[in-house]
């Protein structure tokens, strides 16, 4: 029996030993982060101290019992008390630990205190140097107690490979003389499998001849596996699966495949670390259909189990790694990192998602003593999985089986001889990021740039057909130390922002999804860019053509084709024609001269007239020629084509279709008017086991739905009923776009979110 202790907590911010006597507490909810957050321009020193938690749990007839109590996260360094009397103390912020309360505990009221220590002062990884995104602290996951009757199964390692039979190492607890064990794999659909097996020592194998479908990234089936021993019933999903990295590239169940990936921080604005299970879920969901990559890195640490459960059912591929970066410590530093690789594996290493274990500290420098410790440990644990291990060295000593760089310059991506050597399998862990970070507000040009950025460096990982795949820098934008990101404690380095807003970057991603998607890097107003000089309109999309109008008038059809990227699925198509074949159905010219003029007119709308290379000078001259054309006649044409003067005429649609059938139709104009979208992730919370979340998006958008990057109006935000703010009550729209959340308060009923006049209702059950 599991009872969750998620409630009745009390915080004390600051650590006396007075604590255990003390009823002084605020009283709080887990997850809890220790230290409310601003957005943003802040001291980070608010996280480091040390501080307590107390509740009471009580218990009644205590006979044959055992009291399993488990911490899904305290950051960073935990010491356990019951009943006055120190049990237990965990060093590391982002795995789970169990304490086994059963002598500590006595019938009735039961005194729990834990005494977290967040300073960046500790011994362990990730601390000891710079680190480049904030650690938090607090109670951030969740806690709970088990309660278990005679012998109990402990743990369940699955080891399900195509074609062979399910294997499960199975580990019982109270083991005191020999038993029965029943097995039995299930789905959706029922049992696909029940056997009985003696138990005749507290570790043994259970092997399962059975069919079962594959686990995949399209087809993510999922089996549950049941162990009954006693009065014990275990449960763990898993799938089966095969994962290759070899020097001709990925594999998953024995067919190639690109990995187009992300890397995730685990964190959200105002409360850090501390968000419920619906919101690590909902990172998963937008991860795979919103940004419709298929793979995530857990970047820098391993995070929460909801997270890697929804990359499970979705059939998103996970590399996960021990905490760290770029710092190794002395020797007691380095014991918790190898603890950390022994958690890390026997915590995650039943899910089908996760492709590999990263056992370097990240962008670290060689260290063979270490990393020969941390592979064998891997290895030993987990024999079913590759390692890797994220370094920014080219060519350093690779102990892991994978070399996993981060490529910030493209380098391996195109020619991996640059980095490593050819006969060992090669990922690129992360690019872009802090090479190019961008805001939401950034002006046209620079956005555009950092989403070319993604889409060269993809069309490379592309063309380079033995290299595995590509995880980008990053995700989101998160919060990070003053050596680190902008003058505003942000790295502004994600395709979303803080609350997952997407940026146009993320649209190179989206266009290679199956959904219907279609967004553009270009403005129609000739304000945005300078001296007028349009450039570098392309359309993101997976639609099969593109048909494009001005002002109305039909102007052609556009395919992938026309994209400079040959190799990205779906890449960027380049708009590098608005005027079609008007030159001469409307105005009588040549066919051959209209391609002429049209050339002449681009070059004008690029470069500027009074800055036109000398070679467009002469063609411009010899088109005036050829088709008798005066310099009046040459301005009257660019004016009608390429000015674009008045909201009518700088109107551009475009309508995007797949398989001849229109599915997407998006307009680009001048802003007339413009609302509030506000958008929750969901309206219906549920008060379970902890208090749950609803992700709130705010977008202002034109009369044509576009994102409106120069309201920058403040709005006002106001929860009341079962629902609570978390965050600021009044928030700016930077480049037209925030967010905010609300949180149940422990009732069940409704609740009304304000934004402004918008009001947008809840139900929490």
């Amino acid at each position: 029996m599991r009872t969750y202790l998620n409630d009745n907590w009390q915080f004390f911010r600051d650590w006396k030993d007075s604590i255990f006597n003390s009823d002084g507490g605020e009283a709080v909810r887990l997850p809890h982060s220790h230290a409310i957050a601003p957005f943003n321009c802040f001291d980070e020193g608010i996280y480091q101290y040390v501080s307590g938690y107390k509740r009471n749990f009580r218990l009644a007839d205590l006979a044959g019992k055992t009291y399993l109590l488990t911490f899904e996260g305290v950051a960073h360094q935990a010491e356990v008390f019951v009943n006055g009397k120190s049990v237990a103390t965990h060093q590391c912020g982002y795995t789970a630990f169990t304490v086994d309360v059963t002598p500590h505990v006595h019938e009735g009221d039961n005194q729990l205190v834990v005494k977290v220590d967040s300073r960046k002062s500790l011994n362990q990884p990730p601390f000891g140097f710079v680190i480049d995104y904030q650690t938090y602290g607090g109670i951030y996951r969740e806690v709970f107690l088990e309660e278990k009757t005679g012998v109990f199964v402990q743990d369940a390692f699955v080891k399900a490979l195509p074609s062979k039979p399910v294997e499960i190492d199975v580990t019982l607890g109270n083991f005191t003389e020999p038993t029965q064990a029943l097995l039995t794999i299930k789905n959706e659909h029922g049992v696909a499998f029940s056997a009985n097996y003696p138990c005749e020592n507290s570790h043994f194998a259970i092997c399962a001849d059975v069919k079962l479908d594959l686990w995949s990234v399209d087809e993510p089936n999922l089996y549950t596996l049941q162990i009954s021993v006693g009065n014990d019933v275990y449960e763990t999903k898993f799938g089966v699966r095969s994962a290759e990295f070899t020097k001709n590239g990925f594999f998953l169940n024995g067919k190639k495949l690109k990995i187009v990936g992300l890397n995730r921080h685990q964190s959200y604005p105002y409360v850090g670390y501390a968000m419920p299970e619906s919101m690590q879920r909902l990172d998963a969901k937008i991860l795979k259909e919103k940004l419709c990559v298929n793979a995530v890195r857990t970047s820098h640490y391993p995070q929460s189990q909801y997270f890697i459960d929804e990359c499970d059912k979705l059939g998103l591929l996970v590399f996960t790694e021990i905490p760290g970066w770029q710092h190794i410590g002395d020797e007691e530093w380095k014991e918790v990192a190898k603890q950390n690789v022994r958690e890390m594996i026997e915590q995650y290493r039943n899910h089908p998602s996760i492709i590999l274990w990263g056992v370097r500290i990240n962008e670290s420098l060689d260290n063979d003593g270490l990393y020969s410790e941390t592979n064998a440990i891997a290895h030993r644990l987990d024999p079913t999985r590759q390692t890797g291990g994220v370094r920014y060295l080219k060519h350093s000593h690779l102990l892991e089986d994978v070399y996993t760089f981060n490529d910030f310059n493209r380098e391996g991506a195109t020619d991996r001889k640059e980095v490593c050597a050819s006969s060992v399998p090669y990922l690129v862990t992360e690019y872009n990021g802090h090479m190019y970070p961008t805001k939401s507000y950034d002006d046209v040009l620079h956005k555009l740039e950092h989403t070319l950025r993604y889409a060269r460096m993809l069309d490379d990982v592309f063309a380079a057909d033995t290299t595995s795949g590509a995880f980008g820098w990053c995700m989101f934008d998160y919060l990070t130390n003053s050596d680190f990101g902008s003058g505003d404690r942000i790295c502004y380095h994600g395709v979303t922002d803080m609350f997952r807003n997407p940026k146009q970057a993320a649209g190179v991603f989206s266009a290679m999804g199956n959904r219907p998607f279609l967004d553009v890097t270009f403005s129609s107003e000739l304000g945005d860019y300078p001296e007028a000089k349009v450039e570098g309109m392309y359309v993101l999309t997976n639609c099969d053509t593109v048909k494009l109008y001005k002002a109305g008038v039909y102007i052609r059809d556009f395919t992938h084709a026309d994209s400079p990227f040959k190799h990205l699925p779906n890449p960027p198509i380049l708009i590098d024609d608005m005027i079609g074949d008007r030159l001469t159905t409307e105005d009588g010219i040549s066919r051959s001269g209209a391609l002429k003029i049209k050339r002449c007119l681009a070059d004008v709308h690029k470069y500027g007239l009074n800055n036109l290379p000398l070679r467009s000078k002469f063609a411009i001259a010899r088109v005036m020629a050829s088709e008798h054309l005066t310099m009046e006649r040459v301005v009257q044409l660019y004016n009608k084509y390429e000015s674009s003067w008045g909201s009518a005429a700088n109107v551009i649609t475009l309508e995007g279709f797949v398989d001849g059938k229109l599915v997407l139709t998006k307009n680009v104009g001048s802003m007339i008017s413009y609302t509030l979208d506000v958008t929750p992730s969901a309206t219906v919370l549920h008060e379970n086991s902890t208090y749950d979340v609803a992700a709130v998006q705010i977008v202002v958008r034109d009369q044509y739905g576009n994102v409106c990057p120069y309201v920058n109006k403040a709005v006002t935000l106001k929860a009341s009923g079962a629902i609570e703010l978390i965050g600021d009550s009044v928030v700016a729209l930077p480049g037209g776009m925030f967010g905010t959340y609300v949180k149940t308060t422990g009732v069940k009923g409704k609740g009304t979110l304000c934004v402004d006049d918008q009001t947008i209702e809840f139900v929490v059950e």
